[in-house]
């Protein structure tokens, strides 16, 4: 059970990430995400952006599991968690991997200017919640129909 919440919650964040991937790209932000890892370039831009959606994906799995079999409430939980990982990403660790130190980034105007981030962030969030709360309630109807099925047998 563990294990198939974590696939999914993987899951969620790869179709999640897609959606906010294609975003970047159309932005530019894409080589900048590369530069992280020291080559600013779309492709390891994208590469480690989808690495950190699954990734990001499986925590929503542990944190939420409990509350995202609907997909209305997948969708609210998700939307949370995106605007989380944007205060945390782009607000907080890229500033600080990228050599430039902690809070710089923790002011109006460098929110303000972090809109369009936050926007992709709230897509991610909503498309990894409805994805697994999607997942997780096809499951547990796949489980009830074979308990169901065993019972009648």
């Amino acid at each position: 059970m563990f294990s198939k919440r974590i696939i999914h919650g993987v899951l969620g964040g790869l179709v999640g990430g897609l959606f906010f991937g294609a975003m970047m790209a159309k932005m530019g932000m894409l080589p900048m995400i590369g530069k992280m890892i020291g080559q600013p370039s779309v492709g390891a831009g994208f590469m480690l952006h989808m690495v950190n959606s699954a990734i990001i994906g499986a925590g929503f799995a542990v944190v939420f599991h409990r509350f995202s079999t609907r997909i209305t409430r997948g969708l609210r939980y998700g939307l949370l968690y995106g605007g989380f990982w944007w205060l945390l990403g782009p607000l907080t660790l890229m500033p600080l991997f990228m050599g430039m130190g902690l809070g710089v980034n923790w002011n109006a105007a460098a929110a303000a200017a972090m809109f369009p981030s936050l926007i992709g962030h709230l897509v991610y969030g909503a498309v990894l919640g409805i994805t697994y709360s999607w997942l997780q309630a096809r499951e547990l109807y796949h489980r009830r129909l074979a308990t169901a099925t065993v019972t009648k047998g």
